[in-house]
């Protein structure tokens, strides 16, 4: 099956062009960084990349731009995800030895992985013809699958992993799909469609619920996971952000999907309590929707029609908080509070979870779905923040910076940087081992020789 290696993932005309001026950065294994005080350090200590395959202690094939990268719960593994490869690598980590490579590519035969159909996503342009009999499970034809985020549920014995389109869809207008692995073998024992350009996927704290965020067309799919069995999780909604989008475009010719996307919907966290789902607009100042999963706790006010005509606690769309987050990329929830990765700018923000929610009584009683809420809290990193995780203990936030090429590190007790390393250009996933003493990011490939590598970073507290 030929693959064509071309990323999809640059976000906006300015980004673009400033990656295109930026110098590649290769840093060397053992490059350290560290805090004023010189109480932390951090250091790489190794990569795995396919950038210079004349490396023979760091090359690796199957290291095809990589998008994210997950830790099992364990702390026995990590997955990374390459999306031009199609495939997800899988590591040792204590050796960074590699297990296994799961390749996500799929005959006629494989659509029995589908289990069924769901009644939430259509095939409307690429249609079952005599060369690609429909199936009675819902999807159709041979397809391989581009990978790009990914989350453990059922205490790590499930890897989700959604894909940018299947190979077929030219401009991700039709049904995607997500797979699911088994992480005891390693292998993909079920496939479920969903909406065009799935990128985000977030389980529920409680272990009930997994959202799946669709770049576009501005719809959230809500599956229910609450059962052990796979063969038993099924849809349980689709909530669309003020508007789905019609999609009608080229067979044959190629269009910029990743700027003709509507609000672009990205960062996905659910709340502690398992009451609301935030879901981020990365297009313009979009802000964060909200989602209410236990919309039967809430009182209707009087005159409202929002809960007519669906049953009690249908997750329910409640609107768009918005306010000073230009370009949100990446949402999450620690010790009460929001942190949000703000793309273009280069910065980190935050407010405390409970302020924050403050606005959803504001924003039920909108006419347009809408209310602006302020007081975020900033910090400075470098430009292109993408994806950003906190240390197990909380202490740190550690940040992707994708156009300025470098690890960021953050104090969460002063909000203030307190070290920052260079990683190979383009980094764009992160993230932490259980134990805080690793740091894994992945750069994605460029055309003009950056990316194509996962760094692995080590943490050293001296106090």
């Amino acid at each position: 099956m030929m693959r064509k290696h071309i990323s999809f993932c640059f976000l906006f005309a300015s980004t673009v062009f400033a990656q295109a001026q930026l110098k590649i950065v290769h840093p060397a294994i053992g490059t350290q960084a560290y805090s004023a005080d010189s109480t932390f350090c951090i250091e790489l200590i190794a990569k795995k990349q396919y950038f210079d395959p004349a490396d023979s202690l760091t090359a690796d094939q199957d290291i095809n731009s990589p998008k994210s990268v997950n830790m099992h719960p364990n702390g026995t593994k990590y997955y990374v995800n390459s999306l031009e490869g199609a495939t997800t690598v899988v590591y040792d980590f204590k050796t960074n030895q590699k297990l296994k490579v799961i390749r996500h590519e799929f005959t006629e035969a494989d659509t029995v992985l589908l289990m069924g159909a769901t009644p939430y996503y259509e095939f409307t342009h690429h249609l079952p013809d005599s060369n690609h009999p429909a199936s009675p499970f819902g999807g159709w034809g041979a397809f391989y699958g581009k990978p790009v985020e990914s989350a453990f549920t059922h205490g790590g014995k499930y890897l989700w992993v959604p894909y940018y389109r299947r190979s077929y869809d030219l401009n991700a207008q039709d049904p995607s799909a997500v797979a699911i692995i088994d992480t005891q073998t390693d292998s993909i024992i079920r496939l479920m469609d969903t909406g065009p350009l799935p990128k985000m996927i977030a389980p529920s704290p409680d272990g009930k619920l997994l959202a799946i965020t669709h770049w576009g067309d501005n719809t959230v799919g809500i599956i229910d996971i609450s059962s052990p069995h796979p063969a038993d999780w099924h849809y349980r909604s689709l909530a669309i952000i003020d508007q789905k989008l019609k999609l009608n475009f080229s067979l044959t010719k190629q269009i910029d999907r990743d700027n003709d996307s509507g609000y672009c919907l990205r960062g996905t966290a659910f709340t502690p309590d398992n009451h609301y789902l935030l879901v981020g607009c990365m297009a313009g100042n979009n802000g964060i929707a909200i989602i209410d999963l236990q919309p039967s706790s809430h009182t209707p006010q009087q005159g409202s029609q929002r809960s007519l005509g669906k049953p009690e606690g249908t997750p329910q769309y409640l609107g768009r908080i918005t306010g000073n987050m230009p370009n949100l990329r990446h949402i999450i929830i620690r010790d009460g509070y929001l942190y949000l990765s703000i793309n273009r700018d280069g910065y980190i923000q935050r407010m405390p979870l409970t302020q924050f929610l403050e606005a959803v009584p504001a924003l039920m009683a909108s006419s347009n779905k809408t209310t602006t809420h302020t007081g975020w809290q900033n910090c400075q990193v470098g430009a292109g923040a993408r994806t950003i995780e906190t240390s197990p203990d909380g202490r740190y936030i550690y940040a992707a910076c994708n156009a300025s090429s470098t690890l960021y590190v953050v104090d969460t007790q002063t909000f203030q940087v307190i070290a920052h390393i260079n990683g190979d250009s383009y980094p764009v996933g992160l993230e932490v081992s259980q134990d805080g003493k690793n740091v894994f990011t992945t750069s994605q490939g460029r055309s003009n020789g950056g990316g194509n590598c996962v760094d692995i970073f080590e943490v050293t507290y001296n106090k």
